[in-house]
């Protein structure tokens, strides 16, 4: 998954602006802060579609299900388990075929969730799992 450009993510933008429109599915985010690593995963229903905060940092993405995915101006077909590189500097969207489960995994030094939310993007703020809290589970261990 390549970095975008301005125009690219000023494109995703516009697109999710018309879908904050629409009524919002509140997604379950599964956050684990483990041996020096983050994870966070949303299952996305059949025939949703979910955009992703600016990712500031390299991570990688893993997706499970069938979807097709905009990455700048280009959509991936994804269908199965996929295990994505991922650069900085995208927005992209994501529209679940069959449910979809995305995981976003990255090195931390992180110890909590809103820690790991803030090294990852500017717009913590935006992600679905600070709309309502009672949606996440956080398991962190000792290292």
């Amino acid at each position: 998954m390549p970095a975008m450009s301005v125009e690219d993510v000023g494109n995703v933008r516009r697109i999710e602006a018309a879908l904050l429109q629409h009524p919002q599915v509140d997604f379950k985010t599964f956050h684990v802060i483990h041996g020096g690593m983050y994870s966070r995963t949303v299952m996305v229903p059949a025939n949703h579609i979910i955009t992703g905060a600016l990712i500031k940092i390299p991570t990688q993405v893993i997706v499970v299900g069938d979807a097709k995915v905009l990455v700048g101006d280009k959509v991936l077909n994804l269908s199965g388990y996929n295990v994505l590189p991922a650069q900085s500097g995208r927005k992209q969207i994501f529209r679940a075929i069959t449910d979809i489960y995305i995981t976003m995994v990255f090195p931390t030094k992180a110890q909590t969730v809103s820690d790991a939310e803030n090294e990852f993007t500017d717009e913590a703020n935006l992600l679905a799992s600070n709309r309502d809290e009672s949606k996440n589970i956080f398991i962190k261990t000792e290292d």
